[in-house]
């Protein structure tokens, strides 16, 4: 994955040389063998010059390869440079999508009271749920309610001011071989239950982890523990355990790895 900066942003954005260079590409993608300069120029807003020493740079570094008069084409190296850069581009996009234009528009909390609309309430995080308040706070994080809702009841709220001030929780994942490999025969059913009582949350991965979880007389809160269900859990403030079979752990792993939640492995038959 090419590099981005502390933000989550990226660095076809950042940098104008590697903004035009993928323009570029893309063109001469789109247009090859027979690539104009100028068509290429016209359609990016540079001059014909400028495209002719950004393809010379692009020849040299492997990302175009020139046959004849007015022919080019994309390399291997530079479609995985513009795949890599696009990957970049979709994260970023999907990042202000979802948490920077979803945040400014319109969440959804439960009230802890009763809440009329167009009222200010205080947030707050608790097992894993967003709360909106009627009594006014002067720390913390507030909202402006949209909608009017009883106790109990979802209300929606806009213009987000604070910080909300929770911890993030963490993720104990209990690795279980597979049936093939003894599955959760290996699994010592009291050091699971013991796992099971330190964390807010069971979630299982694989039919092996089911079984684990059923011979510790362990219940389970999210029966198919798929890495988007886990890392939200856990963004949200909740310990989670989860107990996987080998062939589940590198999706989840992956996947917390891309965020800011912490985890640790453990074997199931430790403690």
């Amino acid at each position: 994955m090419a590099d981005t900066d502390d933000t989550g942003g990226s660095s076809v954005l950042r940098s104008k040389r590697d903004a035009t260079r993928y323009q570029i590409l893309v063109q001469i993608a789109e247009r090859q063998p027979a690539v104009s300069q100028q068509e290429i120029a016209d359609a990016i807003g540079i001059t014909a010059q400028a495209v002719s020493d950004y393809l010379g740079g692009l020849v040299e570094e492997g990302y175009v390869e020139k046959g004849g008069r007015g022919r080019y084409e994309v390399s291997k190296e530079g479609v995985d440079w513009l795949i890599s850069r696009t990957d970049e581009l979709r994260e970023f996009t999907t990042h202000v999508a979802e948490d920077v234009i979803g945040q400014v528009e319109v969440e959804t909390a439960l009230a802890t009271g009763r809440i009329e609309e167009g009222r200010s309430v205080s947030l707050s995080m608790e097992e894993g749920v967003l709360r909106a308040s009627p009594e006014a706070s002067a720390r913390g994080a507030s909202a402006v309610a949209i909608t009017g809702a009883e106790a109990g009841g979802d209300v929606g709220i806009t213009d987000f001011e604070g910080v909300l001030d929770y911890e993030l929780g963490e993720v104990t994942i209990v690795s279980l071989p597979t049936v093939v490999d003894g599955g959760s025969g290996v699994a010592d059913p009291g050091t699971i239950a013991e796992y099971a009582a330190d964390h807010d949350l069971v979630a299982t991965a694989g039919t092996e982890a089911v079984a684990a979880a059923s011979a510790a007389d362990v219940g389970v809160d999210v029966r198919f523990g798929t890495p988007e269900a886990v890392r939200e859990a856990a963004t949200k403030g909740l310990d989670v355990l989860l107990l996987a079979s080998d062939d589940r752990l590198a999706a989840h792993t992956e996947r917390l790895r891309e965020g800011t939640v912490g985890y640790q492995m453990v074997e199931a038959a430790d403690r």
